[in-house]
């Protein structure tokens, strides 16, 4: 059975072919810049032979037709024609409080994603025009969605609720939901199993590092806290979103400055972080630049670990231990540095690093604390398309 994953942002599309239920990736790839003049596009077969081109792709409807018809392209031999494409899995940032688990999605499952754009106005709406493109470029395929938030919706009311006035909740359901869910799900499996230890009897923080950045309790298989709130612009500093911050600072900039709701929205989510406190946003130019003396890059770098540590010890602290630290993401797996600094100073709780497996291992999945480590520090590459695939297998398959 073969299974498309689909992931659209914006501006972009990243797919996934599957074969299910052996998890095989047939074919992935994806398509940048959308609605530029020139938008890229790779595609990865199974064998690792890649291609690269560019070429005009104007929206999301004409970047999916373009994927299936690359994928049923005799040249490449990877499908023959797109009937063959049982089922679409979507990955959806934004379900609110009502999706705790992936769903098909119907006309009535729909219309409730539509409301749940206001929740996630950068998100759900690039989400949905990749539905809409699968639903109509592909109608026999049985479309599925997979929820960022769902895997967070086991939290207690006293980690996801604000102090604000109680009818902001029951009007506006204003909490915290939490995100990268599909990635703190599969990561915090594969680390008890890393581990040797049961899901259901493990204390896992799971440290999802990228552009955009989440650290989740997850306590006995259950999400118990995260860092990212209502939206994702709460917890750790990112490339461009400014993470924890006190509110009178924003209203006192605000009122200062005179700016409006909306170009203070700009500033948080995509002039802060990384990029506001060095000017650098890639985290691979900032190490370079502090490794060449700049101060703020450094600094940054600093900031970032000195967070990560903070929400480590008090997600320790709110599950009464931990048996695993794991760090993944694109900068979690390829930042070996920051992992270090993040650890100094943590034998306090039980960690002790071992530096040399820190930087020699090349594996998906490997430990990098000593074996005396009370707690077991991994790092271990994330892989979403792989949960949305195994959900949109068990929903056509079992129900």
């Amino acid at each position: 059975m073969k299974i498309l994953v689909l992931n659209c942002g914006s501006s972009s599309i990243k797919y996934q072919l599957l074969q299910m239920n052996q998890e095989e990736v047939i074919a992935q790839g994806m398509i940048d810049r959308i609605g530029e003049e020139k938008s890229k596009v790779k595609l990865e077969l199974a064998n690792g032979e890649k291609h690269t081109t560019e070429l005009h792709i104007p929206n999301h409807d004409q970047g999916v037709q373009f994927i299936i018809d690359d994928l049923c392209n005799p040249q490449h031999n990877i499908i023959t024609n797109k009937q063959e494409i049982v089922a679409v899995g979507h990955r959806v940032v934004h379900g609110a409080e009502v999706f705790s688990k992936s769903t098909k999605l119907t006309a009535e499952v729909i219309a409730q994603l539509e409301k749940c754009c206001e929740l996630a106005p950068l998100h759900n709406p690039a989400n949905l025009k990749g539905i809409y493109a699968a639903q109509k470029m592909l109608p026999h395929a049985i479309q599925c969605g997979t929820f960022d938030t769902a895997f967070h919706q086991s939290m207690p009311a006293h980690a996801f609720m604000y102090g604000l006035p109680y009818e902001y909740y029951e009007r506006l359901k204003v909490r915290r939901y939490g995100f990268h869910g599909s990635s703190h799900r599969y990561v915090s499996q594969q680390a008890s199993k890393l581990a040797g230890k049961p899901y259901d009897a493990c204390k896992t923080i799971v440290c999802h590092l990228g552009n955009g950045s989440s650290i989740s309790a997850v306590l006995n298989g259950n999400s118990v806290d995260t860092s990212m709130g209502l939206t994702p612009l709460e917890g750790l500093i990112m490339g461009t979103r400014c993470g924890d911050l006190d509110l009178g600072a924003a209203l006192y900039i605000m009122r200062t400055d005179n700016l409006s709701v909306d170009e203070f929205d700009t500033i948080l989510n995509k002039k802060s972080g990384f990029k506001g406190i060095s000017g650098i946003s890639d985290m691979r130019d900032m190490k370079q630049a502090a490794q060449q003396g700049n101060e703020r890059a450094q600094l940054a770098l600093d900031m970032l670990a000195y967070r990560i540590k903070k929400y480590i010890g008090a997600y320790a602290a709110a599950m009464h231990g931990v048996d695993c630290v794991v760090f993944t993401g694109g900068i979690g797996e390829n930042n070996p540095d920051l992992r270090q600094q993040v650890c100094s100073g943590l034998e306090f709780m039980g960690v002790y690093f071992d530096e040399q497996a820190n930087i020699n291992s090349q594996s998906h999945e490997y430990i990098i604390s000593q074996p005396s480590s009370a707690v077991t520090v991994m790092v271990i590459q994330t892989n979403e398309e792989i949960v949305i695939a195994r959900d949109t297998y068990e929903l056509i398959t079992h129900n």
